[in-house]
């Protein structure tokens, strides 16, 4: 079974970090590509990076330059550093697999960025 656990999230003021992290389980986590995906209040999903099992990312252009993907194949983790927050940032933010033709998500951790 697919299993994806988010942590990490919390209020932050404008300019501060945060580190997200992503426990994975069921599948070869090395594998398979990982994706943070984040969700304002009223607004769609919203790709934020996508990291490849080589270690290959890309970041969606609001988030360049701030954000750092990574992953820890050897404990079957993502991560997502997060900094210079902006209040545009505030979501909660999930992660994302694409396994054997479904997309599994975890529950998510919210980011509050706000003074």
């Amino acid at each position: 079974e697919v299993r994806l656990v988010e942590s990490g999230g919390g209020l932050v003021q404008p300019g501060g970090s945060l580190r997200l992290s992503c426990a994975a389980s069921g599948f070869n986590f090395r594998s398979y590509d990982m994706k943070w995906v984040r969700q304002a209040p009223g607004k769609g999903s919203e790709w934020v990076s996508t990291i490849n099992g080589g270690g290959i990312s890309a970041y969606t252009a609001s988030v360049k330059g701030r954000f750092t993907i990574s992953r820890d194949n050897a404990k079957s983790t993502l991560y997502l550093q997060m900094n210079n927050l902006k209040p545009d940032d505030t979501a909660l933010y999930y992660c994302t697999v694409y396994y054997q033709g479904t997309t599994y998500r975890g529950q998510g951790t919210q980011v509050t960025v706000s003074s």
